[in-house]
């Protein structure tokens, strides 16, 4: 027989009687639902490590396009002659549409589970950041953004996800590596789309001859590849990832191996909850600033010292 210590050590990889799983990459905890007791990060295992990094990439996407028209906003001002007050409402929308759904993707993650909402999330704000290139009104962009700032609700997404995955003795270290990592993408799409893309596509109109001026067709083409990134990624989180270490909500559900969560309990609970209010102000106070700024700094840097769109950016 084998020792006991290589016994105990098979006995914490096995899956609890409802799993879809036999057997998990991880050692996990059958107490807590079959959650991780550990955090593989150089694994991509299915169910619990491919839901990490799965989380913090739809993030991350989900912000690079978000943010990626904000180091253009000079750029597309001057081109579609509009004033600093309609690039204010624009970045308000952007705000506003990210509020409003993050509000509602927490509810909507514990009825049908974060992976659909991590795919639904990337759809939403990737096929809009595709077609930032026909924006040619104030009105125009200021809808676009207010879409794509559904893209701002993944943070939501990737912290339910991370959560359902991992012990509540590891979620802490597994929470802050995803949500570090994803909200890498605000200040990546800075340099990214305006510093990279922006000049490489300007110098590419320019060598060609292309009719038009080159910065007005660069910005145009630069939130494709962010958009497409986002769009791309979404068929992945379906088709290869999910939703509990136990195997997908709405197949739990079929099977009567999980209860339909009650939107109204939920939400009475919360409201209740002196913390929620609590944690409201203080991200509310954190995150308002780091919104402010993306939004305004390339523009105040360019405004300031008169600095290009890809210094600006890059700064």
């Amino acid at each position: 027989p084998a020792p006991p210590h290589v016994l105990e050590e098979m006995q914490m990889h096995e899956a609890s009687w409802d799993s879809k799983y036999v057997t998990y990459a991880c050692r996990v905890d059958q107490r807590q639902d079959d959650r991780s007791v550990e955090i593989a990060l150089f694994s991509m295992a299915r169910p619990h490590m491919r839901a990490f990094h799965y989380a913090w990439l739809s993030f991350f996407f989900a912000f690079l396009a978000w943010f990626a028209i904000t180091p253009l906003l000079a750029e597309v001002q001057s081109s579609l002659g509009l004033t600093k007050e309609q690039i204010w409402t624009s970045s308000i929308c952007s705000v506003a549409g990210a509020v409003v759904t993050r509000c509602m993707s927490g509810l909507f993650c514990d009825i049908y589970g974060a992976r659909w909402m991590s795919a639904v999330v990337l759809f939403i704000c990737g096929v809009p950041t595709v077609l930032t290139g026909a924006v040619n009104t104030s009105a125009g962009l200021s809808v676009l953004r207010l879409v794509t700032g559904i893209g701002g609700s993944a943070f939501v997404t990737c912290q339910y996800w991370t959560t359902t995955m991992f012990t509540k003795e590891v979620a802490g270290t597994a929470n802050a590596l995803a949500a570090g990592w994803g909200n890498l993408g605000g200040g990546v799409s800075q340099i990214f789309v305006g510093s990279m893309l922006f000049p490489l596509f300007k110098w590419i109109f320019t060598v060609s001859g292309a009719d038009g001026d080159p910065a007005d067709l660069s910005w145009r083409v630069c939130c494709v590849i962010p958009g497409l990134a986002c769009t791309v990624f979404t068929f992945f989180v379906i088709r290869s990832s999910d939703d509990s270490p136990k195997g997908n909500y709405n197949k739990r559900k079929q099977l009567g191996l999980m209860q339909k969560p009650s939107a109204g309990k939920h939400i009475t609970a919360a409201l209740r909850d002196h913390n929620t209010w609590l944690l409201l102000i203080q991200y509310g106070c954190c995150f308002g600033v780091e919104l402010a700024t993306t939004n305004a700094a390339a523009l105040y840097f360019q405004g300031e010292f008169e600095l290009g769109t890809e210094a600006a950016a890059a700064l």
